[in-house]
């Protein structure tokens, strides 16, 4: 039976789970779910990911501001997180990052992304990374700061793949490696070596085929582990093995 399936990347506060939130997270264990961590997006989910933490042994949470969450942000802010990351299940500072497909000030999202980037280090925290038709600007800041942590949902080059793995930080991948349309991601999968390889859901989002269209959850990982395997030439039980302790190695819970 499976027992090491690791979501590094999952927001089971979202409301798409408020009917079923409590049996589904009951019975994941039993699917072969051995993490997740549970990012936030503001300060509101950041609280809410923590009290998903505290109630479930194998959930973690990461705490952090999305770049399409910055309206109302409170000044004190970084004082806010830098609060709420010394809980004893915050493992990340996340999601943070940049998203340059909607009509958002980028003079505001950067330095945003920048100030969490500054935090982190100063917690000696891992950060879960946003890219988003902003691979550019992400890169440079990146190169800038050389945080610990992952890019998820990866959808640049190979070139910048191989430049992310040279900085020390782990590529997330989710339900979009089994599209059709999944070419560029695939070849990454191809490209960078599997000890820099994580897998996630970004549930409820993002569900890989054959749920594609349907709400995700961990447990679906499967699905991407299978087509990674099929990539790497490599069983899926390896895929799931490896990506478990280079999850655990990433939020520092080995």
């Amino acid at each position: 039976m499976l027992n090491n399936i690791f979501d590094t990347h999952a927001h089971y506060d979202d409301e798409a789970f408020d009917m079923d939130r409590d049996r589904l997270l009951a019975e994941l264990p039993e699917k072969g779910v051995c993490n997740i961590v549970d990012q936030a997006v503001d300060l509101r989910t950041a609280e809410l990911a923590l009290e998903l933490a505290e109630k479930y042994d194998y959930i973690y949470a990461a705490v952090g501001i999305h770049p399409e969450n910055m309206d109302n942000l409170p000044e004190n802010y970084i004082d806010i997180l830098r609060e709420l990351s010394k809980h004893k299940k915050a493992v990340a500072i996340g999601e943070i990052g940049l998203d340059y497909y909607y009509d958002i000030p980028k003079d505001k999202q950067r330095r945003v992304f920048e100030e969490q980037l500054v935090l982190a280090k100063e917690l000696s925290m891992p950060v879960c990374v946003h890219d988003r038709e902003a691979h550019g600007d992400t890169l440079s800041m990146l190169k800038r700061y050389n945080p610990k942590g992952v890019v998820h949902c990866f959808s640049g080059s190979c070139e910048m793949a191989r430049e992310i793995v040279m900085l020390g930080m782990y590529i997330g991948f989710g339900g979009v490696v089994t599209f059709k349309n999944a070419r560029r991601s695939l070849e990454v999968v191809q490209e960078i070596p599997l000890e820099r390889i994580v897998l996630e859901t970004d549930a409820p989002y993002l569900a890989p085929v054959p749920n594609r269209g349907k709400r995700c959850d961990s447990s679906m990982i499967i699905y991407t582990a299978q087509r990674i395997a099929e990539i790497k030439n490599i069983t899926t039980e390896e895929i799931l093995a490896a990506t478990c302790q280079n999850a655990k190695r990433l939020y520092g819970l080995l």
